[in-house]
């Protein structure tokens, strides 16, 4: 490993105007430390990904360059969401640092927990995962589908590290191979793992978002978590079969059970349980078909093979 490594923090952005100048400040004095301290080379960077923010996001990405040369601003020509933000900071980091961190702006993520981060990478590890100590600043809600999240990611076979979401750290050989995965319907958490180096674990304390409002609504932590399941996962559709197979061995149960009572002259009224039995397999039809259909259409996306992103400006 480098004795003094070029880091690049990369931080995707969408609508943070509130709390990019804390951000900046407060990263600021933690490079300017972390350079004194001989820990990170004086060409690191801070890299902020302007993702399609409708306020003055990239005003503020751009007055902070124009300042501190260290403050690098990616534009992008249109939003293009979280997971390839994150992509287009590393892309264009990649061949220019020896490794690279991601975090969130609203600094929710202990950012003296990079000092961990870099202390592992010295040691040999490749990935370090930022993992969260504990969930006592989430709801009850929010901490209760957390962690039925993770749980059920592991039973459908995939393999996360809990608690972890994208704060990490990625040298520059497991950024690159990263960087070769080439499909579009992208889940990080769960491709990350899939890498296979010498990975460490850092442990923190989650905080408050430092400025604005969540991006993270209850809509888009949903679409987030299908996302995660049909990126990485087949086992839903092969439960979709075995849920269809149960249903045909119900059917000819109730077959058997209906030729005996023919047989033995009991006529069965039967119209609530015909009902319940039509809509039941309607629903089960149609939540199958469902399912099927998110998968076709991540199929669909995987050939157009469109970019991941489309850079509008890079100030460098």
């Amino acid at each position: 490993m480098a004795e003094k490594p070029v880091l690049f923090i990369v931080i995707p952005c969408y609508n943070e105007q509130e709390a990019l100048p804390i951000t900046a400040g407060r990263l600021t004095a933690l490079t300017d430390d972390m350079i004194a301290r001989e820990i990170i080379d004086p060409a690191s960077r801070i890299v902020l990904v302007n993702d399609g923010s409708r306020d003055d996001t990239w005003k503020v990405i751009a007055d902070l360059h124009a300042a501190d040369p260290r403050f690098e601003g990616v534009k992008l020509a249109h939003n293009v969401g979280h997971m390839n933000a994150l992509w287009a900071g590393m892309t264009l980091s990649a061949e220019r640092c020896d490794c690279v961190i991601t975090i969130d702006a609203d600094l929710q993520d202990d950012v003296n927990a990079m000092y961990g981060f870099l202390e592992e990478y010295q040691k040999g590890a490749d990935v370090v995962y930022g993992v969260r100590s504990s969930r006592r600043t989430d709801t009850v809600f929010k901490r209760t589908t957390a962690q039925g999240f993770y749980k059920l990611m592991g039973k459908l076979g995939v393999n996360m590290v809990y608690n972890h979401a994208d704060y990490r750290l990625l040298s520059r050989r497991a950024l690159q191979a990263l960087l070769s995965f080439g499909e579009v319907n992208m889940f990080l958490r769960g491709m990350v793992p899939m890498l296979g180096f010498n990975t460490a674990k850092v442990y923190y304390e989650r905080g408050e978002r430092v400025a604005g409002e969540s991006k993270y609504p209850l809509k888009k932590m949903i679409a987030f978590a299908m996302e995660g399941i049909t990126s990485l996962s087949n086992k839903p559709i092969r439960y979709v079969l075995l849920l269809g197979a149960l249903c045909a061995l119900l059917g000819l149960v109730m077959a058997v059970y209906v030729i005996v009572s023919l047989a033995r002259g009991k006529t069965v009224a039967g119209w609530a349980s015909l009902m319940m039995s039509i809509w039941l397999l309607g629903g089960l039809q149609l939540m199958a078909l469902g399912l099927i259909g998110e998968y076709v259409g991540k199929i669909y996306m995987e050939t157009k093979r469109r970019p991941k992103f489309i850079l509008e400006e890079h100030l460098k």
